[in-house]
């Protein structure tokens, strides 16, 4: 079986990981730091950006990767999976371009309903 859904996924994510992790590495050479954020209120927003994309994928990744491997409906898993995308999409761009926490609100209701989703089916695929 392959996970064609869960392989497309991840590979869009991980492309997208790419900027979020440059753009954090170019302010710290233009403010010539290494550690912390140096008391700058962007490269803070960069670090939380791709540091929350980063608590947040891996989990996702495998939650969808169990849901299609073991056989969840196609709508599911492209539910899931779409879910995810947008919510790290919508949560990157609220951090590093808005001052409003409404995109970032949206993207965590977005990436719990995927958890809620994902998990749920989960624990009744594993309990029948």
């Amino acid at each position: 079986m392959s996970l064609e859904v869960t392989s497309l996924i991840a590979g869009l994510l991980t492309l997208m990981m790419v900027p979020l992790s440059v753009q954090v590495s170019m302010r710290r050479v233009k403010l010539q730091t290494v550690f912390g954020d140096a008391d700058d209120e962007l490269l803070r927003r960069r670090i939380r950006a791709h540091g929350n994309f980063v608590e947040y994928v891996p989990t996702s990744l495998i939650a969808l990767g169990l849901i299609e491997w073991n056989g969840a409906p196609h709508w599911l898993v492209w539910t899931v999976g779409v879910a995810v995308l947008g919510a790290r999409v919508v949560h990157a761009y609220g951090m590093l371009y808005t001052r409003t926490t409404v995109f970032r609100g949206i993207a965590m209701l977005l990436q719990h309903a995927a958890f809620l989703a994902a998990g749920a089916w989960l624990v009744l695929w594993f309990s029948a």
